[in-house]
């Protein structure tokens, strides 16, 4: 769908590398990057946040002076910190078949703002810890519903609509919101394992890491977390942002995409991450993912 939406919008390129067409909002800017040629150690910087999401080709990404590097592909999403400068290569680029990426600056007074809303509705008191943009590098392979989220913001920032303003600022929020609870859910799971006797979430989650093969007995991890049911669940879905059933299969998917990418076949994969049967797993894998099993594992395969 993006794709569609940038033709309307595309001009004769100024330049062959990074070649950019931005559309500007309040707190926000939508640019478009167009590469049609091979290119090595092109920096890039903001003074804002960036978002940025891969359309098609692909990107080596640089940073941290050198000690992170790592391949920026199509349905992955990498998130720049502000005054935090990249080099990218682009070792595919033709005119032909251009490297194309979006990216999304937003002030840092707008994620602010959104983490202190955060703040307010589900505190994070019981981790000593408030909801904040972690300045760290954010690479990961997004989901359906983030490709869902950009396809969305694109449309929006490149339409004239009455209501344009307003719309922005309720997508760029929700980007923002999943961003953050991204790094929290990142942040717990890894809490989880360190110390695993926290708090009653903390047993949970790390119970549900270890048991990825197992039936989900949500009795059993209300108990575990020393809470009534209906307590249970608005802890975890405030907290986490998904209901313990969401929550597990999540686990159980990336789990399974780790095993693909370390060479396991898809039966493998699929059993490992307690699936019963392969048709079932590639239903809900690429509904999460947006590919099928077997699309990511020759990408990671080729790369």
């Amino acid at each position: 769908m993006i794709r569609e939406i940038l033709k309307k919008h595309r001009a004769a390129p100024q330049v062959l590398v990074e070649n950019k067409v931005s559309f500007a909002a309040a707190n926000s800017e939508l640019s478009i990057y167009d590469t049609f040629q091979k290119a090595h150690n092109i920096e890039l910087a903001s003074d804002q946040m960036m978002f940025c999401g891969m359309v098609t080709g692909k990107k080596v990404m640089h940073a941290n002076q050198g000690s992170f590097e790592s391949e920026f592909l199509p349905h992955e999403s990498f998130v720049m910190a502000p005054n935090s400068p990249v080099t990218i290569d682009f070792p595919t680029a033709t005119a032909n078949q251009p490297t194309t990426c979006l990216a999304i600056e937003i002030s840092q007074q707008r994620v602010h703002s959104v983490a202190d809303s955060l703040n307010k509705d589900a505190s994070l008191e019981h981790y000593d810890k408030e909801w904040q943009y972690q300045e760290d590098i954010v690479h990961t392979h997004h989901n359906s519903q983030t490709q869902a989220l950009l396809n969305r913001i694109v449309q929006i920032y490149t339409e004239n609509h009455q209501d344009r303003t307003f719309m922005i600022d309720l997508a760029v929020t929700e980007l923002l919101v999943r961003l953050l609870r991204h790094q929290t859910r990142e942040f717990i799971i890894s809490h989880s394992t360190d110390q695993p006797d926290h708090n009653g979430l903390n047993a949970v989650v790390f119970h549900l890491k270890q048991n990825l093969t197992s039936n989900l007995d949500i009795d059993a991890l209300c108990k575990l977390a020393c809470m009534s049911r209906t307590k249970f669940f608005d802890q975890f879905k405030k907290t986490l942002g998904c209901t313990p059933k969401d929550f597990f299969y999540q686990l159980r998917l990336k789990a399974a995409a780790k095993s693909l990418a370390q060479g396991s076949s898809i039966t493998q994969a699929c059993f490992a991450a307690g699936y019963a049967n392969t048709s079932h797993f590639s239903r809900s894998f690429k509904s999460f993912y947006g590919m099928s099993p077997s699309q990511y594992k020759r990408r990671k395969a080729s790369h």
